[in-house]
């Protein structure tokens, strides 16, 4: 029953491993270049929230990475 139980563990284990790899061919990159793809939705929004940010912060630039509020990295 166990040997069962583990074998049917391994084929779904494989079986999910392998679903995920995919090649892009191109043409389907316009597909991924589609504007509904965009983390952000709105970009103007954005564009306001990261100015209201860095007039509170009184520092420009810096948001596309992970660091603290004075840009010294």
């Amino acid at each position: 029953m166990k040997t069962k139980r583990l074998l049917l563990f391994l084929i779904i284990l494989f079986a999910a491993s392998i679903t995920g790899c995919a090649t892009v061919q191109p043409w389907e990159k316009g597909l991924l270049g589609d504007p509904i793809m965009l983390i952000d939705s709105n970009p103007l929004e954005k564009g306001l929230i990261e100015h209201h940010i860095d007039y509170r912060e009184g520092s420009v630039g810096g948001t596309g990475a992970q660091s603290g509020g004075c840009g010294c990295g």
